[in-house]
């Protein structure tokens, strides 16, 4: 907890909770800091961090009469911003998964839409589940497409330990995926 910026009081909660505007835009006002702070930690660019950020502050001020504990208003909103980075995430390989790779192939079936989207799902969790550094430099140069120099210079890092940084985020979620849902060998019984 930053000294600070306090989270707000359980008083100005209650009140912001019961309607009171003033009170509302003061809880926003005050969670502001701590919103950014998350969003930097969790997204993959600054960008990211600021709409994950924008929207959580909107949801906030939207749906603050959902908020069970007044206490609990630090990890609601870390969730908040969690699922927002994790949107973001779903958003760029849904997009990647947009250019078709095989124009000439069928549209694919309802079963394969479901499958693909659960896919997306399990990987954006895998990369959100990377550390900050991991995620970001796997993020610009795998999902982004940005050449290793501009990944470096984007990040202040030398080539070799972005290189370094990036094998080691490769690693972390190839374990993070096989480790998730191991390879069904045929003739497996146990599935």
């Amino acid at each position: 907890m930053n000294p600070r910026f306090p989270w707000p009081d359980e008083r100005l909660i209650k009140a912001a909770q019961d309607g009171d505007v003033t009170s509302l835009t003061t809880v926003v006002m005050e969670s502001q800091p701590h919103v950014r702070r998350f969003a930097l930690s969790l997204c993959s660019s600054p960008q990211d961090a600021e709409d994950a950020a924008q929207e959580a502050l909107i949801i906030l001020y939207r749906k603050i009469g959902t908020l069970r504990a007044t206490g609990a208003l630090a990890s609601w909103m870390f969730r908040i911003v969690r699922n927002e980075c994790l949107r973001q995430v779903r958003l760029l390989v849904a997009r990647s998964d947009e250019a078709p790779a095989h124009p000439e192939s069928a549209d694919p079936s309802a079963e394969d839409a479901v499958l693909r989207g659960l896919e997306a799902e399990r990987i954006a969790a895998a990369v959100s589940a990377l550390p900050r550094d991991q995620r970001q430099v796997l993020i610009l140069r795998d999902v982004q497409g940005l050449p290793g120099k501009a990944v470096a210079d984007a990040l202040g890092l030398s080539t070799a330990a972005m290189k370094s940084r990036l094998h080691r985020a490769r690693a972390a979620l190839r374990h993070t995926l096989t480790a998730i849902d191991p390879p069904v060998v045929e003739g497996d019984s146990r599935r």
